[in-house]
């Protein structure tokens, strides 16, 4: 039986962080935060990385990320581009319709389909999820005859930033299962209270331990027929909102959890919510950096990582 892969999510442009993040340093030796997450999973069971990338960063990642770990991970990249996987007529109406980013994380994640033959679990590059975290997606997606998927859920409160607005998936779970996960793209906290702003400016308050998710979700790699099948209909409403027959948000993205959240809904997929009691920080803005990088100085003073992860 083949080991899980691991697929980390790293073409992002960063529009609110201001900067390429999965490639901002944040060790003593150079590493990034995905740089931990490969590590963590090495540690929890996952034999392969798959990063997917966009064409234009390549020889950087390539420099400033892959060269620490040639010889100790086996890896390969992905490519993620605004035409991947677009019917040209689509592309086309994008590109006069002004679009210039790429088409979401359920996206993403079918740009490396091709490098996925066993079951896997997606994360984001520019999030830390805890070694514990990987451990348990590691035991989990090595089960015999996997066939359901799982999430690692976080509290929602540890995963705000203090300096704006972040998007989470707000989980429902319920026996140990996801029952639904729903994607909500302004959550903040302001006098205490922490409350979502929909965009017709609509707010809902939110508890502080509110499972959410943080993308990192598992698979078995049979459901990726699936996926195709959910994104090839985002793909033919946003046709259909180019030429004007449909109101959708013509900047709208395809979504891992809105992804697993159809899913479940429609019988195609159970997934079980793992309790990992995992810490998750990350950087959603500029001014994030500081406090993810005390912590890692710390978590590598307290031996869960040694000072050069990928020393000989």
């Amino acid at each position: 039986m083949k080991k899980p892969i691991l697929i980390v999510l790293a073409a992002g442009i960063g529009s609110r962080y201001g900067g390429i993040k999965q490639m901002e340093q944040f060790g003593t030796y150079g590493e990034v935060l995905l740089d931990y997450s490969v590590f963590d999973a090495l540690r929890g069971g996952f034999g392969k990385a798959v990063f997917v990338v966009r064409r234009d960063i390549e020889k950087d990642f390539r420099e400033t990320v892959v060269a620490r770990m040639e010889g100790k991970v086996e890896y390969e990249l992905a490519f993620q581009e605004l035409d991947s996987l677009i019917p040209p007529e689509t592309f086309a109406a994008a590109k006069k319709a002004g679009r210039t980013k790429p088409w979401g994380t359920a996206h993403a994640l079918l740009c490396a389909a091709d490098k996925i033959d066993a079951p896997f679990a997606v994360i984001n590059a520019d999030d830390f999820y805890g070694r514990e975290a990987f451990a348990a997606m590691g035991e989990f997606l090595a089960a015999p005859g996997l066939k359901d998927g799982a999430i690692v859920p976080y509290k929602l409160e540890p995963t705000l930033s203090s300096v704006g607005t972040v998007a989470r998936g707000v989980c429902e779970v319920k026996d140990g299962y996801l029952v639904s996960i729903d994607e909500l793209t302004a959550i903040e906290k302001k006098g205490g209270v922490i409350f979502n702003t929909a965009s017709d400016g609509s707010k809902r308050e939110l508890q502080p331990d509110t499972p959410v998710s943080m993308n990192f979700l598992g698979y078995p790699d049979s459901i990726l027929p699936k996926f195709k099948q959910y994104f090839d209909e985002f793909i033919a409403a946003f046709a259909a909102a180019a030429s004007g027959t449909s109101g959708i948000d013509l900047k709208s993205e395809c979504y891992l959890p809105k992804a697993s959240d159809w899913f479940i809904k429609n019988g195609l997929l159970q997934m079980r919510a793992l309790h990992a009691d995992a810490e998750w920080f990350g950087v959603t803005y500029k001014a994030d950096k500081e406090a993810a990088m005390n912590r890692l100085h710390a978590l590598t003073a307290e031996g869960v990582y040694p000072a050069r992860l990928w020393q000989s």
